[in-house]
């Protein structure tokens, strides 16, 4: 594209811009993003970064948009109620979440539930969110994980956090824009083309 335009672009160049600009695309698609439903399924796929397995926790919604993700160095129950307080924090609570036979999901879910629960002041009652432990109920998300595992095992890992979140942030991003997540999505159906460029000016 950029020699169509006639501008010389080093390869090592467009790695850069990833790493400087996917965090503020980010940001900005996650202000223009719809809302999602209220049955989630989460669950965590294995990243490599400087040899090492780190984490990348995700969940989708009942339609399959994706709801949220977080990449963490560890799997523990930090971490599982780390990313399931910042999902209930910018979508609300839902109705329902599937996990897989993880113990440490299961236990972070009922806490952060009752976390956030204490910080609701409207006097409406608050139904508790059911949890559905099963491996099989969760293939949903297992489909989803392949758009990311496609662009990410290429790259035979990652050599530092930052440069890992930054390009799996941009990943992610353009994921939920070819599911046609943003709310300018919904109705016009714009190419990707059009909602890149809606981003970035």
């Amino acid at each position: 594209m950029m020699a169509e335009r006639g501008i010389a672009v080093d390869h090592a160049t467009v790695p850069r811009w990833i790493g400087r600009y996917s965090p503020e695309l980010l940001d900005r698609f996650n202000l223009r993003k719809r809302a999602v439903s209220r049955k989630w399924n989460l669950d965590e796929i294995y990243i490599k970064v400087r040899g090492q397995w780190m984490y990348l926790y995700r969940a989708i919604d009942s339609d399959g948009d994706t709801v949220e993700f977080w990449f963490s160095e560890k799997r523990n129950l930090a971490a599982a109620k780390r990313f399931v307080s910042r999902a209930l924090k910018r979508h609300g609570c839902p109705e329902q979440i599937v996990i897989d036979g993880s113990q440490t999901n299961r236990e972070a879910n009922p806490s952060c539930d009752t976390t956030d629960r204490l910080r609701v002041r409207s006097r409406r009652r608050l139904e508790p969110i059911r949890i559905r432990q099963s491996r099989y109920l969760n293939n949903r998300i297992e489909q989803d994980h392949r758009a990311i595992k496609r662009h990410v095992r290429p790259m035979l890992g990652f050599k530092s956090m930052g440069s890992a979140r930054a390009v799996l942030g941009g990943t992610e991003m353009v994921h939920m824009m070819r599911k046609g997540q943003a709310k300018y999505a919904c109705k016009s159906q714009p190419s990707f083309a059009e909602q890149f460029e809606r981003l970035a000016t």
